[in-house]
């Protein structure tokens, strides 16, 4: 087993309401076998000894499956690594004398609450706009015996695994949603059950989205290139399809 020495600037911040900057720490003998979150861990806990206030990050399952854990190190949502989340990061991924730069997902829309914690329930009224299915679509074994296109049928899978880290936000010059958004809103529209409230689906995340202060889309393609599952940013073309039919078509 391999160690390496660190050294980090994280950004400190009691609040969204005070001013915040960066703090710079030094890790010694750090294992290369431990995921980024426990290196914040081994942090913490020497910040403890010496009676000096932890570092708050949330995180929540560590297996890149809640969406919980999200920084920008480096400059780059969830670090250097494709398709994975900050919590899948490993410390094999940096050399020793490293300086690492970590700092909150940044946006208005995600008031900072501390440290790296930030204020994402942005995206959940976002869902409790229209991101789901309330008609009666009768049970499972209904729902199994509808017919559906393998072709469709992944690539509403793939729009369902979206966990809603922010990531995307995070990553947009223009702090956009359109990518979390146009897969909540795909999932549902690609898939029978999801037909009957397209319109009201549409318009209404749309429209919660605006209102959260969330910028647009300009093709930067930064989401897609961080996003921890791969979401396409096909998902927002197809969103933008949704909306404007719902508009302009009354469909």
């Amino acid at each position: 087993m391999s160690s390496i020495d660190l050294t980090l600037k994280i950004w400190r911040q009691k609040n969204n309401d005070s001013l915040g900057d960066f703090e710079t720490y030094i890790l010694r003998d750090i294992s290369t076998d431990m995921s980024f979150l426990e290196m914040i861990d081994v942090l913490n806990e020497q910040l403890t000894r010496e009676g000096k206030d932890p570092v708050a990050f949330d995180h929540d399952c560590r297996e890149g499956i809640c969406g919980m854990c999200g920084a920008v190190v480096d400059g780059v949502a969830h670090g250097p690594d494709r398709e994975t989340t900050l919590c899948q990061l490993h410390m094999r991924k940096f050399k020793s004398g490293d300086t690492i730069v970590i700092e909150p997902f940044r946006s208005i829309a995600f008031p900072i609450k501390k440290d790296l914690m930030v204020d994402r329930s942005a995206l959940d009224r976002i869902i409790q706009a229209g991101g789901y299915v309330s008609v009666n679509t009768g049970g499972t074994v209904d729902g199994n015996s509808i017919p559906i296109g393998t072709e469709t049928a992944e690539l509403a899978m793939d729009a369902a695994a979206c966990i809603g880290c922010g990531a995307c936000v995070a990553s947009c010059p223009n702090s956009a949603a359109m990518l979390f958004t146009g897969a909540k809103i795909s999932q549902l529209s690609l898939l029978p059950q999801g037909l009957p409230e397209r319109k009201e689906r549409a318009r209404s995340m749309v429209a919660q989205m605006d209102k959260e202060g969330f910028g647009y889309c300009s093709n930067e393609k930064e989401c897609e290139a961080v996003c921890p599952k791969g979401i396409s940013i096909r998902n927002i073309a197809r969103m933008n399809r949704e909306f404007l039919r719902s508009l302009l078509l009354g469909e």
